[in-house]
């Protein structure tokens, strides 16, 4: 469910902000997004298993689909503003930083 809302009906977005979205395997059809009834632009990050990037893309605002180029198991929905810090072939790493 988490997935279907993602940051529906949302009017901002911090640029320390996002929604990391989890997927139980790596899938192209999976990790498909939708920005129907999404009121701003967000900068969609593809990552699969390994914490590789394999897609980025600039998603606007109420368009109906994004479609990863290669399987993804996470993705993650950022400011715009991020985009450019995200190239595919980028090696990530998710740490746990709740107190900041």
């Amino acid at each position: 469910m988490c997935q279907l809302r993602g940051l529906t009906f949302r009017r901002s977005l911090d640029i320390r902000e996002g929604l990391l979205l989890v997927q139980k395997k790596e899938s192209i059809i999976d990790s498909a997004i939708h920005m129907f009834a999404v009121r701003m632009d967000l900068a969609i990050i593809w990552i699969n298993s390994a914490m590789d990037v394999v897609d980025v893309r600039l998603a606007r605002s109420w368009r109906p689909i994004y479609v990863p180029h290669k399987p993804a198991r996470y993705v993650l929905e950022i400011s715009p503003s991020r985009l450019e810090e995200f190239q595919p072939g980028d090696r990530l790493e998710f740490s746990d930083h709740s107190d900041d």
